[in-house]
């Protein structure tokens, strides 16, 4: 069993979902970023996502925009987020997901990226700028070395094409909450729970829920709602820019864990 598998498999016998929890490596830089990440896991993380800065992130928000900046101006490359990776493998079993822009991948060449990725101790990756019908040969790629490649689907994406797309996807179902950027909000989309079951309904991976996911409240509501998994990234990195240390990471994130079901 993969360690995707086995984090969501956790979760589920404990009766609760599994918490995701999104860092933009190298910001404020590669060492810090390391310190944050096994504070998550302190806090209760079950999986750890590491964003690899790019210049022109679509799909991103303010706050992880300007954490990418950030990132990018202290020079972090992806081979950096590779080592970082690597590093932090060393220390810990934790799934690890690599979030990148297709540009960065295909820059290093797929199959130098997948190799390195496996060799580090990657889990998984996601690759939000691409299309289910553009991913073949990166999916290819990252099969092939015995990674999740991680598919997304949007809240316009129609059941019967999420189907599709989840039959592709490895590790789990990317479940994008809300239309727009990341960003952390004050609410969730009220129609969310009848999206959930109709995305379980056409799949048997675990859908982890994204976009917008910001208190312990959405945290529950989504739990209840039957998200196996929930993703929480702008309002993490937003506490970083506040300069807060480790530990302050780490209780945001127990108090994240708070609101899963015991």
């Amino acid at each position: 069993m993969s360690r995707l598998a086995g984090a969501f498999a956790a979760a589920r016998g404990e009766g609760r979902a599994a918490l995701v929890t999104y860092l933009m490596a190298g910001d404020p830089d590669l060492h810090r970023t390391e310190a944050f990440a096994r504070a998550c896991e302190e806090g209760g993380a079950d999986v750890i996502e590491l964003g690899i800065p790019f210049s022109d992130p679509i799909a991103d928000g303010p706050e992880i925009q300007r954490a990418g900046q950030r990132s990018l101006r202290s020079g972090t490359r992806t081979r950096d987020v590779l080592a970082l990776v690597a590093s932090l493998r060393r220390r810990t079993e934790i799934p690890l997901v690599l979030m990148s822009y297709a540009n960065p991948v295909f820059a290093m060449g797929l199959e130098t990226f997948a190799e390195q990725a496996r060799a580090a101790g990657v889990d998984g990756v996601v690759v939000p700028d691409l299309s289910w019908e553009d991913s073949d040969e990166i999916s290819g790629a990252l099969d092939g070395c015995g990674l999740d490649g991680i598919q997304l689907v949007a809240p316009s994406t129609p059941v019967g094409r999420a189907a599709a797309i989840a039959e592709s996807s490895r590790g789990f179902l990317y479940v994008v909450s809300r239309f727009g950027t990341t960003g952390a909000r004050a609410d969730l989309p009220n129609d969310l729970p009848a999206r959930i079951s109709d995305l379980h309904r056409v799949t048997d991976l675990p859908l982890a829920v994204g976009f917008g996911v910001t208190t312990a409240q959405h945290v529950r509501s989504l739990a209840d709602a039957g998200a196996d998994g929930i993703v929480v990234g702008s309002a993490i990195v937003q506490k970083i820019a506040e300069d807060a240390k480790p530990e302050a990471i780490a209780r945001f994130v127990a108090e994240l864990t708070s609101g899963l079901p015991a």
